[in-house]
């Protein structure tokens, strides 16, 4: 993964103790030092080092955060820091905002923090046809424009992008009209965001629930270009728990030679999936309740071929209106945060 200044674990700059201060500007008065076994120094331990990947200030969370700090709701506000001082990632789709505008300023925010930025890029044609739509930009065409002028904002500044959820198991499903269109435009867009220099890309290739046969979906990521990525992300918006995603992840590795490496999401996989297929008359990936914050984001997770956990779903975004009241997907749910944050303060 992309190291920072900070992977070593020192800080930048080392504060010095107010009583440290005071008794060397007494010496230098001719004051004498000071007697033996008095120490009028305060203990001090240097801060720990920021995270690896870039903390959002403004995030959802952050803002719920002040909101309930106002409203009297002091524990809630401190057990949802949970989730405002962990790193996240930035999703990108079609919208009115012009995107190279977006990346740009939100890895200048990166950059000034002195981390690593983390983007998911979600806007391949049809790309939700296994799950709630089509959605995505309407063309091929539009795609690969979009993703140009994405890459332009990225300035050749370190990041790293998990490339389109879904799209690749949704083409083995064979849920895609235009199969080969798909593969290929996955391809380019790999080859465009490997070519800013400094991006990182995993494409994505589900979890360990979605394509057991690990060979033929080893076939369609090379198909796409994972040899010309960093490697594959499995468990995105999932809750999967990490070591069945490290073995499905190794068997999928070995699959396409041994050498790839991939990446996990552990935003929402503290308790594991829910049991059965639904929940509440809903989907059981569809925010289902008794789940946990997993793994805090590390890029040195210390386990064979994964290069990082990471929080790629952002914990406490509806993952859709599956049931009456609940969100339409990609809204903030502060309670539903909470209740995933809860386990973790625990």
């Amino acid at each position: 993964m992309v190291r920072t200044v900070y992977r070593t674990g020192q800080p930048r700059w080392a504060l010095v103790p107010a009583g440290f201060v005071l008794t060397a500007l007494l010496a230098s008065c001719g004051g004498g030092a000071p007697e033996r076994g008095a120490d009028n120094s305060a203990p001090f331990s240097p801060p720990p080092p920021p995270p690896v990947f870039y903390v959002d200030p403004d995030s959802e969370a952050a803002q719920e955060v002040d909101r309930w700090e106002h409203a009297g709701r002091a524990a809630d506000a401190e057990t949802l820091r949970r989730i405002s001082t962990r790193p996240s990632a930035k999703w990108l789709v079609s919208g009115d905002a012009p995107v190279r505008e977006e990346v740009d300023a939100y890895l200048t925010q990166a950059t000034i923090a002195g981390q690593t930025p983390i983007l998911v890029i979600h806007n391949v044609p049809d790309r939700d046809c296994g799950r709630q739509g089509s959605g995505g930009a309407a063309t091929g065409q539009e795609y690969q424009r979009w993703i140009r002028e994405l890459a332009g904002g990225i300035k050749g500044r370190p990041v790293s992008v998990v490339l389109e959820p879904g799209a690749v198991p949704d083409a083995v499903d064979r849920c895609v009209r235009n199969l080969k269109e798909r593969l290929l435009l996955l391809r380019d867009a790999v080859a465009v965001l490997k070519s800013t220099g400094a991006a990182r890309v995993y494409l994505d290739a589900g979890h360990p629930g979605w394509i057991s046969d690990t060979a033929l979906l080893a076939t369609a990521l090379r198909q796409a270009g994972v040899r010309d990525a960093d490697g594959f992300a499995l468990n995105v918006a999932n809750f999967i728990r990490t070591q069945d995603n490290v073995r499905y992840g190794h068997r999928l590795s070995d699959a396409l030679g041994g050498d790839v490496r991939f990446v996990i999401d552990t935003s929402r996989n503290g308790n594991g999936p829910a049991a059965g297929g639904t929940v509440d008359g809903a989907p059981s990936w569809c925010n289902p309740p008794g789940r946990a914050l997993g793994e805090e984001p590390t890029d040195a997770p210390g386990l064979d071929r994964v290069d990082a956990l990471l929080w790629v779903k952002y914990p406490g975004e509806s993952d859709g209106a599956c049931r009456p009241g609940e969100p339409e997907r990609g809204v903030w749910w502060p309670e539903y945060a909470l209740a995933l944050a809860r386990p973790a303060a625990g």
